[in-house]
């Protein structure tokens, strides 16, 4: 009696710690969890009721720039509105201005349709805050700091929405937020706002949970919209932005349905990772959950789910020990394990079926109280416990060994955005989009795997830290795991190196192929914001002005017919003292583009290479 007693006040104190933000690792292994019974699950076709409008690397590459400009923006809306859709939602933060003509044109677009714009909430930390003095039902919300709102002239001709999503401890959004708040006033959400304009019906914000018209949209306890993935990007219909400048936009993709226009930019920094993808667009996220809102298909944990879970994690763990308690032999374990499958499969076939319960603070509820009275029956109960200890232990495989392990990691690195200074390394090809277009497509392969393969050789010699490769480039990060004092030079050595190696590679090229191409590097350093994505195979990204100088500093190079730009700052970090085999020129005061301020920038040649009248034929994919 004592056992079942000790248990259920576990049970119940393991639900109430988690419940109350405490057990921080149980959402990890959540979403560890949730990911699996996702890909059980399976792709799922979605309701037809949404279209992306991606501006996507097809319309970067031939547009020549990124952000889109408004002018150009005002263009694809403008085509859309024409064909009559229910709702425009614009998943871009249209908050700076730009050229006069390009905004005005665009607030005249906005105002001759049905527009939802995107917002955003800032927070004063990383971590969203609730004020403990408030009342009322939305004490609970996520209370930012301000909303970055869109600018007067377009926000006068459109609805606007928040548009932040809740990623999980794995990086991957589980929920978004359906209402935010500020110490004055509430917003609702990017996808709340589409849906309802779409469906064109009042919204009524209850205790528990929202009211669409007259239909009830179960939400979490803080107003959060739990969302589950169709499939991997593109399972949502989606169209490239480029089809409405050649021309080719289908009329039945836009007719009478809810268009989303965002960016599925490569490099872009709005990805996530997903069940089916590691790496799916932001505007994707946000259009499955305005499909769950207008479809009522989501999935559902809200109040009665949590009262559910919260019995689960008591009475599960009572029942396990009772039935070790009452027949101590193998029968007794053998119920307590079809118990523990039989609460599997039900778990499972709840999530399909359109309900989560909780399967991580059950399992933690459940597995060490039957850990620990294995154990003593094991210690005090001889052969036949020890017998029926060999048995409990198979319970505990259902605590999983990756939390072990992340535990045994430190669980601080990169959990949360880091700020330090770092050395970033740009390489890009010159030409290889021309080039690509009349190369058969096996020995284009084999020339992309080539040139990667010398990126990472060079990389790895100076102790760098590939984050991704962006086609026919690739970025260079000098700074993780830890900073350290060489993290300049390095990246300079680095970016000399691969000056040789991509001159010589390319050299030895045949000169069909060799005098079609060239190369760009830029590296600069400084400041940078170090993030992780993914739980299983990690992505890890830096984002901030540093990245941006570096990646620029590749037009700039080849504005002055060379190959290799660097930064007085990251020459000064690496205390330079010169190369007796290269040449050094410079300084040049420059701008660069997207960014207001100068930046003094340096020249390096090879002084044993030949000329390198390659250069002046750049050809920028």
């Amino acid at each position: 009696m004592a056992a079942l007693v000790l248990t259920g006040l576990w049970g119940a104190g393991i639900y109430a710690g988690h419940a109350n933000g405490h057990l921080r690792f149980l959402d990890r292994l959540e979403a560890t969890l949730t990911d699996w019974r996702t890909q059980v699950r399976g792709v799922q076709v979605p309701p037809d009721l949404v279209t992306i409008v991606a501006i996507d690397d097809t319309v970067v590459k031939r547009g020549g720039s990124y952000p889109l400009p408004r002018a150009d923006l005002a263009r694809v809306v403008d085509t859309i509105v024409q064909f009559k859709p229910k709702v425009v939602a614009i998943d871009l933060l249209l908050v700076d201005r730009s050229a006069a003509i390009g905004d005005a044109t665009l607030a005249n677009t906005l105002a001759t349709g049905p527009m939802v714009l995107a917002a955003a909430a800032i927070f004063p930390s990383a971590s969203e805050t609730v004020e403990p003095s408030s009342n009322g039902p939305l004490a609970v919300l996520p209370q930012a700091e301000r909303f970055l709102l869109p600018l007067p002239a377009f926000a006068d001709h459109a609805d606007v929405g928040v548009v932040n999503v809740a990623t999980g401890q794995s990086g991957s959004p589980l929920s978004v937020p359906m209402l935010f708040r500020t110490a004055d006033k509430v917003e609702l959400s990017f996808p709340l706002r589409v849906a309802s304009r779409a469906l064109d019906k009042p919204l009524t914000i209850a205790p528990d949970h929202l009211m669409l018209g007259d239909r009830a949209v179960p939400t979490d306890t803080d107003f959060a919209l739990p969302i589950t993935y169709y499939g991997p990007r593109r399972t949502i219909r989606t169209v490239s932005a480029q089809s409405i400048f050649d021309g080719t936009l289908n009329r039945a993709a836009i007719e009478n349905r809810i268009v989303v226009i965002g960016a599925a930019v490569a490099g872009g920094g709005d990805f996530y990772p997903t069940p089916f993808d590691s790496l799916m667009p932001g505007v994707e996220v946000v259009s499955t959950a305005i499909t769950h809102l207008v479809a009522g298909d989501g999935i559902v944990r809200d109040r009665k789910v949590r009262i559910a879970d919260a019995l689960t994690a008591i009475l599960l763990p009572m029942l396990l020990v009772g039935l070790l308690a009452w027949r101590r032999s193998a029968p007794g374990l053998m119920a307590a394990a079809a118990v523990m499958i039989a609460w599997g499969g039900l778990n499972l076939f709840a999530f399909t079926h359109g309900v989560w319960l909780n399967a991580a603070t059950t399992l933690a509820a459940a597995v060490p109280p039957v850990v620990v009275f294995a154990g003593m029956q094991l210690w005090v109960g001889g052969r036949r416990t020890q017998y029926f200890a060999d048995k409990s232990r198979s319970l505990a495989q259902f605590q999983a060994p990756a939390v072990q392990e992340w535990l045994a990691r430190d669980p601080d690195f990169l959990s949360r955005p880091v700020r330090q200074d770092a050395a970033v390394v740009f390489i890009d090809l010159s030409g290889f989009t021309a080039f690509s277009e009349k190369i058969d497509p096996d020995q284009l392969q084999d020339l992309l795997r080539t040139f990667h393969a010398l990126i990472d050789k060079a990389a790895v010699d100076c102790d760098g830290l590939i984050t991704g490769f962006l086609g026919d480039g690739a970025m260079i990060l000098f700074g993780l795991p830890r900073a350290m004092p060489d993290d300049a030079a390095r990246a300079l050595r680095c970016a000399i190196n691969l000056h040789r190696r991509v001159e010589s590679w390319i050299a030895a090229l045949p000169p069909a192929i060799g005098g079609r191409l060239g190369f760009k590097i830029g590296a600069h350093f400084g400041p940078i914001v170090a993030s992780r994505l993914g739980e299983s195979h990690q992505h890890i990204t830096a984002t901030g002005d540093t990245v941006n100088v570096a990646s620029r500093l590749m037009e700039v190079a080849a504005q002055n017919e060379a190959r290799l730009a660097l930064t007085d700052t990251l020459l000064d970090a690496a205390d330079f003292q010169g190369d007796p085999d290269g040449i050094l020129t410079g300084p040049l005061l420059t701008q660069v583009r997207g960014r207001s301020g100068v930046v003094t920038v340096w020249f390096w040649r090879d002084r044993n290479a030949p000329s390198q009248t390659a250069a002046r034929a750049e050809m920028i994919d």
